[in-house]
């Protein structure tokens, strides 16, 4: 096995975790919470956890689908339209 830290690390093992509060819409949580209960999904910082990793796997694909269509249509995009594009990845536009 390769060195590193990953290799230091015994299968199954995760990275380790922080500790965090945050404020979210009550709906939401109930949402969540149901999954729980019925199985679906582990715990819901399992949840929040993976919609965390889902949404920051979208950005990077964003990302990288900007830059070949830069590519193609020859030219940076602008701060704000890499704003309003994340706008629209996130729902907010």
């Amino acid at each position: 096995m390769a060195g590193g830290a990953a290799s230091n690390r015994m299968i199954g093992m995760t990275e380790p975790k922080a500790k965090v509060t945050m404020t979210i819409d009550q709906a939401l949580l109930d949402r969540v919470k149901a999954l729980v209960g019925a199985g679906s999904t582990a715990s819901v910082s399992a949840y929040v956890e993976h919609a965390i990793g889902a949404q920051l796997a979208a950005e990077a694909a964003l990302d990288a689908d900007l830059a070949d269509a830069l590519l193609a249509t020859g030219g940076p995009a602008t701060r704000a339209e890499r704003a309003h594009a994340r706008k629209l990845l996130r729902g907010a536009a």
